[in-house]
């Protein structure tokens, strides 16, 4: 979507999906957290996501500004209104895509990829523009390459992590060796091992990124949700948190 920090947040809490960046960080991403109270992040060098647990809890938004500090920024999820203290910068359509049946399959070719290759991702990352990919993404999950002559030439992994779910993500391929269905083996490959757990995958994309949709859906994802991101800065002066919300709440972590 955006290479800049993102937050995931929702007026409903119906499905775990709704808010799949609070249930990660509150959940199995649970070690990777930075919270305050109702708000939530990964470390800059993992992933750009924030959360908080709703966005119409002035709490919330309270600690979120405590998070992020004066000036602060990421990109929300389903806002269209920046509250009090907080301010629009840009906004995009994205989707949420689920399995409901995708053939998962191991690939032989592909290749398990760990931080020595993270130079490599990062350069394939560059070039196809998936969406953010940081030094430490690899830690999220298990990611998958495929490798011609020795050079990295697609890619696909694991982000977000849910309870009961997994989040394919970074799933790119070498303009040069586009056409050969790198992207439909590695995200089978990708989603067997998330199954052999006992985990659904599930994945976004951007709303206007066409070509991704149309794979997805032509190997067995239906869409589940629509939503808008924005990227909002803080503009107000931080709100001093209460103390007593710096502890998880088992009500707020679903």
């Amino acid at each position: 979507m955006s290479s800049t920090a993102s937050i995931e947040t929702t007026t409903s809490t119906s499905h775990i999906l709704d808010n799949p960046a609070w249930a990660a960080l509150t959940g199995p991403h649970a070690h990777f957290a930075e919270r305050v109270g109702r708000a939530a992040r990964y470390p800059a060098d993992v992933a750009g996501f924030h959360a908080i647990t709703d966005n119409d809890d002035p709490r919330a938004w309270a600690d979120l500004a405590a998070l992020v500090g004066p000036g602060g920024a990421a990109s929300v999820r389903g806002v269209d209104e920046a509250p009090d203290g907080w301010e629009i910068v840009r906004s995009g359509q994205g989707v949420q895509f689920v399995d409901t049946g995708l053939r998962a399959e191991p690939d032989p070719e592909a290749v398990l990829l760990g931080p020595a290759d993270v130079p490599e991702i990062l350069d394939l990352v560059a070039r196809t523009e998936p969406g953010p990919y940081l030094p430490r993404t690899v830690e999220l999950g298990t990611y998958l390459g495929i490798r011609h002559e020795g050079r990295l030439i697609a890619l696909a992994g694991e982000r977000l992590h849910p309870p009961g779910w997994t989040e394919i993500s970074a799933v790119c391929t070498d303009p040069d060796h586009r056409g050969r269905g790198l992207a439909t083996r590695l995200v089978r490959a990708v989603a067997a091992g998330i199954k052999e757990r006992g985990d659904h995958p599930f994945l976004h994309a951007a709303a206007n990124n066409t070509n991704a949709i149309r794979l997805y859906e032509s190997i067995g994802f239906t869409l589940r949700a629509r939503t808008l991101f924005s990227l909002i800065r803080r503009t107000g002066p931080t709100v001093a948190a209460d103390p007593r919300e710096s502890a998880a709440d088992p009500e707020e972590t679903a």
